[in-house]
């Protein structure tokens, strides 16, 4: 008996010994799945946070900042705003005309600033005789001015109005702006519309949604431009969280004003090009980053509006000022159409509209004469 119970322990033994090992059960694999599943995830994350997170900016006067050159206020946030002075002097002047820069540029813009003052004397006359006094600044996060990331609308009106009032310009003065920088010239008429003595609206940006331009028209406009530009406007408003990336990703073509595509510019624009030298240099007006320049000011033109240009009311009902709007019939970067609609909507504008000219026409012969003759007037 004890030699048939050895017999049967043997071979449960055996058997025991020889088993193969059971495989990992369903749930045990899942959960491992689950785990790759989460550190991908995580990954993915951590890669869109860094992509989409913009560098901290270069502030200027900052330890790793660039030194401060220029003349500045310092605004009642804190902020500081560099700005520049031209004309006659202003104790002296009879109008006195903020320029507001345009995309990609600063105080220094020769578009809006310089090119009144080039050593002509017929330009010089005009300015002396009309006592004309100018100042331009950089708006923020361009050249010398401090970013501001709480940037609204109503901010760089009032950013305008506190220059107007530390620089002593008087109740009124008037404000001039070229493309974004017209752009922005809405606010003023929007926000201190009771500080302005006049306006001027050259080539000025518009908003693809703005709600009282039929959608029709921003359409037919909108299939106007580059692809590329198409999808940055796209993120602009849908997206402004993916601005950072979309204008520094490699897989697709940046915006055509960033990189100054020669496709954007008119059979003039690239006539006149040749006059475009400017005392500025590109490290000059992006040196605190290319995020708190152009990027962000690609979502303060194409993001989210608070109120809407068309619905903006006269600030002279008693014809004790006027605003101007100057527009190129073949300007590439702001569809002529979608001005002619504004301005039918506010018949009180005084329209301008100059054949064959693209967006840089304030540099052809004679323009801004009339522009600022039109302006003081």
């Amino acid at each position: 008996m004890a030699d048939g119970t050895t017999r049967k322990f043997s071979a449960s033994f055996a058997r025991a010994h020889t088993r193969k090992p059971k495989s990992n059960s369903p749930s045990k694999n899942s959960g491992i799945f689950k785990k790759l599943l989460l550190v991908f995830f995580v990954g993915i994350l951590a890669w869109a946070y860094q992509a989409t997170n913009p560098p901290p900016p270069k502030i200027c006067g900052s330890k790793d900042g660039p030194p401060v050159t220029a003349t500045r206020i310092q605004l009642k946030d804190g902020r500081h705003l560099a700005y520049k002075e031209f004309g006659v002097q202003k104790d002296n002047a009879k109008h006195e005309i903020v320029l507001v820069h345009g995309f990609g540029a600063c105080r220094h813009d020769i578009e809006l600033a310089d090119l009144f003052l080039i050593d002509l004397p017929h330009k010089q006359d005009i300015v002396e005789s009309r006592g004309i006094y100018f100042v331009s600044f950089d708006r923020p996060g361009y050249g010398e001015n401090d970013p501001n990331p709480s940037a609204t609308l109503r901010s760089i009106s009032s950013d305008i109005e506190e220059l107007a009032d530390q620089l002593a310009l008087g109740s009124k003065f008037y404000v001039a702006g070229l493309s974004l920088g017209g752009e922005i010239v809405w606010t003023c008429l929007k926000y201190i519309p009771h500080r302005l003595a006049g306006a001027a609206l050259v080539g000025p940006v518009v908003n693809y949604w703005w709600k009282g331009i039929p959608s029709n028209l921003t359409a037919e406009a909108y299939k106007q431009l580059l692809p590329q530009d198409q999808w940055e406007l796209r993120v602009a408003q849908y997206a402004p969280w993916l601005n950072y990336w979309w204008n520094t990703q490699k897989l697709f073509p940046g915006v055509s004003l960033i990189s100054l595509s020669p496709k954007i510019f008119s059979r003039q624009d690239a006539e006149l090009m040749p006059r475009l030298h400017s005392i500025r240099q590109e490290y000059v007006v992006r040196q605190q980053g290319d995020f708190e320049s152009v990027h962000r000011d690609l979502a303060f033109a194409f993001g989210k509006w608070e109120f809407d240009p068309t619905e903006v009311r006269n600030p002279f009902p008693e014809g004790e000022g006027s605003v101007h709007l100057w527009q190129g019939d073949e300007d590439r970067i702001v569809p002529v159409i979608l001005q002619r609609e504004i301005v039918r909507r506010l018949p009180w504008i005084h329209y301008h509209e100059l054949r064959g000219a693209g967006n840089m026409f304030l540099l052809a012969d004679g323009i801004a004469d009339a522009v600022i003759q039109a302006l003081v007037s």
